[in-house]
C-alpha cells in the first residue's frame, strides 16, 4: 500500500502535510491489525472455510478453536516499520515488479515440450553468478505454480482510493501539485528586491526537478558540518 504523506484540506485551499518523520502510530496499528486478523479468522471458521488435519483436526470444533485464539488476543503484536533503504523510488520500483509483470517472462524460458518446461530462476540463498540457475518441471507442475500468481475472481491487482481514485485522479493530482508548489504561510520571509535594479525579479526558491513542487530550506549546514544522523532506535514506533 502506498499512502501519500498529506492531503488536500476539506475546503480545497491548502495541502496538509503530515508531521515530519511521522505517518502512523505503530503501536495503535499493531493492536488494530491483531483485532482485525483474529476476527477474520473467527469469521472464516464460523462459515467452514478453514480445514484442519492431523494433530490439529480437533480445531474444527468452535470451542477448541476459540480456546486456541484466546491467548493470541493477549499477546503483543508488532508492526515492523522503518524508512526504505534507497528511498521511495526503490519502493515504487519494487512494487511495480509485482503489479506490472506476469509470473514469468518469455525470456526466462529455455526449453519446453509436451511433458517438461525448463526455465531460469534466481536463488537468493547464493551469491554472485551462482545464484542464476535453471530448473525443469513437469508441464502440470509448471502450470500449477504459474496459476498461483493469477488473482481469484473478483480481485483487482491495483485499487485506487482518495486522491488517486479513478473518477477524479487527474484533477486531484493537478490540484495537489498546485497547492504544494504554493508558498507556505509563515515558513519563508518575502523575497527582498534589489533596490538598485527595479526591474530585477524577486528571489525565489527553484522548483523541484522531479515533481515541480516548491523547494523549501529545511536545514542549513555550517562549513565543515554534516547532516544529522538517522532517528534513534527509541523512535522506531514511528514511520
Amino acid at each position: 500500500m502506498i499512502v501519500p504523506g498529506g492531503g488536500i484540506s476539506l475546503d480545497g485551499t491548502r495541502w496538509v502535510r503530515c508531521k515530519p518523520g511521522f505517518l502512523l502510530p505503530a503501536r495503535v496499528l499493531s493492536r488494530l491489525f491483531r483485532r482485525l486478523f483474529l476476527a477474520a479468522l473467527a469469521d472464516a471458521h464460523a462459515v467452514g472455510r478453514l480445514a484442519f488435519f492431523g494433530k490439529i483436526q480437533d480445531l474444527h470444533r468452535r470451542e477448541a478453536f476459540a480456546a486456541r485464539l484466546a491467548p493470541l488476543k493477549r499477546k503483543r503484536w508488532f508492526v515492523y516499520t522503518k524508512p526504505p533503504f534507497a528511498g521511495p523510488e526503490a519502493v515504487l520500483a519494487y512494487l511495480a515488479s509485482y503489479t506490472h509483470r506476469v509470473a514469468i517472462s518469455n525470456s526466462r524460458l529455455i526449453a519446453l515440450d509436451e511433458r517438461r518446461v525448463t526455465f531460469r530462476y534466481k536463488d537468493y540463498r547464493r551469491s554472485g553468478q551462482a545464484r542464476y540457475r535453471t530448473i525443469t518441471l513437469s508441464a502440470d507442475e509448471f502450470i500449477r505454480r504459474f496459476l498461483l500468481h493469477v488473482l481469484p475472481k473478483g480481485f483487482h491487482r491495483i485499487r485506487h482510493y482518495g486522491l488517486l481514485a479513478s473518477a477524479g485522479c487527474k484533477a486531484n493530482i493537478a490540484r495537489a501539485r498546485e497547492l504544494m508548489a504554493a508558498p507556505m504561510p509563515g515558513l519563508d520571509p518575502p523575497a527582498a528586491h534589489n533596490t538598485d535594479d527595479p526591474v530585477a525579479p524577486p528571489d525565489h526558491h527553484p522548483p523541484c526537478p522531479c515533481c515541480g513542487g516548491r523547494m523549501l530550506i529545511v536545514e542549513v549546514f555550517a562549513r565543515g558540518g554534516s547532516p544529522r544522523g538517522p532517528p534513534s532506535s527509541g523512535a522506531g514506533i514511528r514511520i
